[in-house]
């Protein structure tokens, strides 16, 4: 691990360098295209936030992805209703706003595109044209707030139920049950329900036939075992042959943006775990570090190591999992019985530390819940002593295995530029080649401070290098955990920031001031300043992050979550056309997702 005059230098150079790249990017944009069409908005997110006018955006799009150092990456989309927001000062006027977050892998930096659009005028050119990643975001930003896409090849519901009336990202939209009618189910709505799952071919573009050819269409899912959730794609077969197929997702949606517009700053912990609820404490610290940004605070080295020991331990875990049910799909049996003994040490590990096992939600804004428990290193140290014994089996048992090698080997390829278009990370994105880690390119929690490698391929990604890009991160995990417990710092486990931590109760019973603090902070919750956040973190899955608008109140404005099993799923057509049904089952298990990570 690095000292702390290295770590500040690193720092220094660090924001030194964004600078340049953001002021170089705005100057290069003005220049072109004229200052008076731009609006450069100040946040807390790292990155350049432009407004243009909806008329550039194909014109500014082509030209960021067409630079020398491209914007090669549309990492995000999606819409904000601004109608209610308070603290809108030297905006652009706007009733919503769309924006576009890129990403340029070569400069390792992002800039977001936002469109102001009026309530009576909610159409923009659709963005597919240069990022065919753009389809399921402008879908589903049509489906939560109503905002037509021109041009887009097929604007339907993409979370909600085709039935559904309404847009419910909008703030008019009310978003607590008790606002509504009991819900009831009698046959006539069903009947009308199972109407609009029907599939029509036609409706997306698909032939019934073909010369002398009659395609089968074959449902696959929503709940099926290969599935890996409640997920269903809709095959266009030719007999083995998948001619095309349609991934059909919202099965599991369940408005966790939403639910963040009438939960305070900290309440609304528990729900990140369940966005991935495979990755625990991992789906946290995006949430936790973006309202951080926005509160300023600062938190101690010991709850850095100790938020990073818990990511690790939650990363292992999901990759266990995902390495057994993937040898599992392709037909061996005995691994997965292993995974989850292998598993079961991890929980037993994190139960101690937190109390939960599964969903401990224990990340806490300003640092964590409590101290780490007498023993817990004890507990640590056996696991990394038990730990690399069983992976080796799970490799010369299974992943060795000459039949499972050819099942997966040449499976569903693609290479480094397919796989940025589509806006794929993670594992997915390193087998191809291209060694982008968010822990190594863009540190948080004190990343910067171990010494760890990132796994990569060598060339194409295809199922068996994407799994076994994964068995390597699990080592590379287990090296990052030795050094938490050889290098756990002495010290506080929390901030002692006003916004993290109430007054003391000997202040609280002196002042009156302080006891209603006090009690604001733990009824209402803290009040956080207006300004916008960002973070993103190598996740389980892939990087997930989160962009916060705070308009200075107890709740956010607007919370956009995104995740890397939604990009992940659209990418399934262009990969798998060609190929045979059971080549799609080996493809699905080596993805990686579940459906809450997709749906929300």
């Amino acid at each position: 691990m690095i000292n702390s005059t290295q770590q500040e230098n690193k720092f220094l150079l660090k924001d030194n360098s964004e600078k340049k790249s953001t002021d170089s990017i705005i100057t290069t944009l003005f220049n072109v295209f004229g200052k008076e069409f731009f609006f450069h908005q100040i946040t807390l997110t790292g990155f350049p936030i432009i407004w243009i006018n909806r008329v550039l955006l194909i014109k500014v799009g082509k030209f960021l992805c067409n630079l020398s150092q491209p914007y090669i990456m549309l990492y995000d989309l999606h819409g904000i209703d601004e109608r209610l927001r308070l603290h809108r000062e030297n905006l652009p006027k706007a009733d919503f706003s769309v924006f576009y977050h890129l990403i340029s892998i070569e400069r390792n930096s992002d800039i977001m595109l936002k469109v102001p659009l009026l309530e009576n005028d909610l159409i923009l050119p659709t963005f597919t044209n240069l990022f065919p990643n753009a389809n399921w975001y402008e879908r589903e930003t049509w489906d939560m707030f109503g905002i037509f896409f021109d041009k887009h090849p097929n604007l339907t519901r993409i979370l909600m139920p085709s039935t559904w009336e309404g847009h419910p990202l909008r703030k008019n939209y009310s978003a607590r049950a008790t606002e509504y009618k009991p819900f009831f189910l009698n046959e006539q709505k069903e009947d009308f329900e199972m109407e609009g799952l029907k599939f029509k071919p036609e409706l997306w573009g698909m032939k019934r036939q073909n010369d002398n050819v009659e395609f089968m269409f074959l449902n696959l899912g929503p709940n099926h075992p290969s599935a890996h959730g409640a997920f269903r794609i809709v095959l266009q077969l030719d007999g083995e042959n998948i001619v095309d197929c349609v991934p059909d997702i919202g099965y599991h949606h369940r408005g966790a943006e939403k639910m963040a517009e009438r939960q305070s700053w900290h309440s609304y912990i528990p729900y990140t775990d369940r966005i991935e609820y495979l990755g625990g404490c991992v789906n946290e610290m995006p949430y936790i570090l973006a309202v951080e940004k926005l509160a300023k605070i600062s938190i101690p080295e010991k709850a850095e190591v100790i938020r990073v020991m818990m990511s690790e331990l939650f990363r292992i875990n999901s990759h266990l999992l995902y390495i057994s049910t993937f040898i599992q799909d392709v037909g061996c049996m005995s691994p997965v019985f292993f995974a989850f003994t292998d598993r079961q040490k991890i929980y037993d590990l994190i139960e101690a530390i937190t109390g939960a096992r599964m969903h401990p939600a224990w990340f806490r804004i300003g640092g964590v819940a409590n101290d780490l428990p007498k023993g817990w290193n004890i507990l640590l140290k056996e696991f990394l002593d038990w730990m690399p014994k069983r992976l080796k089996y799970y490799v010369t048992s299974a992943l060795k295995n000459s039949i499972l090698i050819k099942r997966s080997k040449g499976v569903a390829q693609y290479n480094k530029q397919e796989a940025l278009k589509w806006g794929i990370t993670g594992a997915g994105l390193r087998a191809t080649g291209l060694n982008f880690d968010v822990r190594k390119w863009r540190p948080y929690s004190g990343y910067e401070n171990y010494t760890f490698e990132v796994p990569i391929g060598t060339g194409k990604s295809d199922c068996y290098s994407r799994v076994m890009i994964k068995v390597e991160e699990i080592y590379q995990s287990l090296i990052i955990l030795k050094q938490c417990l050889n290098n756990m710092p002495e010290g506080s486990f929390k901030s002692e920031h006003p916004l993290a931590t109430p007054p003391s109760k000997e202040c609280v019973l002196q002042n009156i001031e302080t006891m209603i603090t006090h009690f604001l902070q733990v009824s209402w919750g803290p009040v956080i300043p207006e300004n916008e956040s960002f973070q993103m973190i190598e996740a389980t899955k892939g990087i997930n992050s989160y962009y916060l608008i705070s308009d200075g109140g107890t709740m956010s404005y607007r919370t956009r979550i995104r995740t890397p099993s939604f990009p992940h799923l659209q990418q399934i057509p262009s990969v798998i056309r060609g190929s045979l049904i059971s080549d799609l089952i080996v493809y699905l298990g080596s993805i990686d997702f579940v459906m809450s990570d997709v749906d929300r």
